[in-house]
C-alpha cells in the first residue's frame, strides 16, 4: 500500500512569522498555538512528515546561515522530544523575482514523490498562504489552510477551492480531520456480463443511491447504509435477461472489494461484530474484518422467490462478499416469513459491519495481537 504525505510549510504554519518575515534569532522563535499536540498525533498516523518552506535569501548577506540555523535546529530539536521527526526538509533559498520552480508553488525539490511511489491522492499540503494551497493543486493532493487571526482570508481561485479540504485556524481540527481522513473507494467492474459502479464512504459522507435492475434486492442492499452508517452508491446493469445470478453475484463482489479499499490499513477499527433479532424471525451474524476468510451459512427458505430475486442468491450473494472483503462472516436465521428472513440477514449484517468498521480515533493501533491483519 502506497504511503500518503503530508507537505508541512514552516514560517506561519509550525512557528509563528514575525513582521520582519524572518526568524533569524533564538528570541523570535514560537510555536504556532497546538502545532506541538497536533504533529505529536499525527507523528503515530499512516502519513510521513515533510517539510517544505520558501527562506527568503537564505544564505545571502541578508539572511546569513549562521542566523536561520539555530532557531530551525531548536525548533526541530523541542519538536523530535514530543516525537515528531520529519522525514525530509526542503528548503528554498531563492528570492519570488528569480522565479525559480524550486519556490513554492513551484514543485522541482518534490519530484522524488512525484513518481508513482507515493499516494499523493491522498496527501495534504498544510500551510497559511495560498501559494500552499496552490502547490497543492500542481503535486495533485488536497490542501488544509491554515487560517492565521486577524488576517483577511484570501480569495482562491475554483482550482484552488477544489483542492481545499480544510480550512480552519486550529490545529486541533486539523489533527482531528487527517486522523478520521475520509474511508472511501471506487470500484467499476465490466464484465460480458455486468457493468458495475460502487463507490462507498464508510463514515457516512456522500450520497446513496442503489439501483440494479432488481427491486427487491435494491431493498436489501439499502439496509446497509442505514444500519451500517455507511453511504453507498451502487448501479448495476446486467443481464437480467438470462437471470439473477450475475447481477447478484458481481455487485456482491465489487462491494466486497470497495468496502475492503476503503478499510485502508484498519488501524483502530472494531473489527469484530454481531447483532440481531427481527419480528418474528431471529438473525444472527458474526463478522471479523481480520484478513482471513470463512464463510458458514444457516438459512432455510421455503419459498423459491421474494419479490423478483431467487433466495438461492442470497447464500451465494453473501459468500461471495465474504471472500471479497476477505472476512469470516457466519450468518444463521430462523423464522416463518421468507421476506423477513432475507431482511433480518441484511440488517444483522449491516449493524455487524457498522461494530467492526467503527473507528477508534485515540487509539490507531491494529486490533490483532499479531501486529498484522
Amino acid at each position: 500500500m502506497k504511503t500518503p504525505l503530508l507537505f508541512i510549510d514552516r514560517d506561519g504554519t509550525l512557528i509563528r512569522e514575525p513582521e520582519d518575515e524572518q526568524i533569524d534569532s533564538l528570541e523570535k522563535l514560537e510555536f504556532v498555538p497546538g502545532v506541538i499536540t497536533a504533529l505529536s498525533r499525527l507523528a503515530g498516523s499512516r502519513y510521513r512528515l515533510i517539510m517544505v518552506t520558501n527562506q527568503d535569501g537564505l544564505g545571502t548577506p541578508a539572511f546569513p546561515e549562521e542566523d536561520f540555523h539555530p532557531a530551525h535546529n531548536k525548533m526541530l530539536s523541542i519538536l523530535a522530544g514530543e516525537g515528531v521527526v520529519f522525514d525530509a526538509q526542503h528548503i528554498d533559498p531563492s528570492f519570488p523575482e528569480d522565479n525559480l520552480p524550486t519556490r513554492k508553488p513551484g514543485t522541482a525539490m518534490l519530484t522524488p514523490y512525484m513518481n508513482g511511489d507515493y499516494a499523493l491522492a491522498e496527501s495534504f499540503v498544510i500551510g497559511d498562504r495560498p501559494t500552499d494551497v496552490q502547490l497543492a493543486v500542481n503535486l495533485g493532493c488536497r490542501a488544509i489552510f491554515l487560517e492565521t487571526p486577524g488576517r483577511p482570508m484570501p480569495e482562491f481561485t475554483p482550482e484552488q477551492q477544489a483542492a481545499l479540504a480544510l480550512s480552519t485556524p486550529d490545529w486541533a481540527e486539523i489533527a482531528r480531520f487527517l486522523c478520521s481522513a475520509e474511508r472511501t473507494a471506487e470500484v467499476k467492474r465490466t464484465t460480458a456480463e455486468t457493468d458495475i459502479h460502487i463507490r462507498v464512504n464508510l463514515d457516512g459522507y456522500g450520497p446513496t443511491h442503489i439501483d440494479t435492475g432488481l427491486k427487491f434486492f435494491d431493498h436489501m442492499l439499502s439496509q446497509l447504509p442505514h444500519h451500517a452508517g455507511i453511504a453507498l452508491l451502487c448501479e448495476c446493469r446486467g443481464d437480467l435477461e438470462t437471470d439473477e445470478h450475475h447481477t447478484m453475484e458481481d455487485v456482491a463482489i465489487a462491494l466486497g472489494d470497495a468496502l475492503r479499499q476503503a478499510l485502508g490499513d484498519k488501524r483502530g477499527i472494531g473489527r469484530y461484530g454481531f447483532a440481531l433479532p427481527m419480528d418474528e424471525c431471529d438473525a444472527f451474524a458474526d463478522l471479523d474484518l481480520g484478513g482471513r476468510i470463512d464463510f458458514a451459512w444457516d438459512v432455510n427458505f421455503t419459498r423459491e422467490y421474494v419479490g423478483d430475486t431467487p433466495t438461492e442468491m442470497y447464500k451465494h450473494f453473501f459468500h461471495s462478499l465474504a471472500c471479497a472483503l476477505q472476512a469470516n462472516l457466519h450468518l444463521r436465521a430462523a423464522g416463518e416469513n421468507n421476506h423477513h428472513l432475507i431482511e433480518g440477514v441484511f440488517k444483522a449484517f449491516a449493524r455487524c459491519l457498522r461494530q467492526a468498521i467503527a473507528r477508534n480515533e485515540n487509539d490507531r493501533s491494529l486490533p490483532s495481537s499479531k501486529g498484522v491483519l
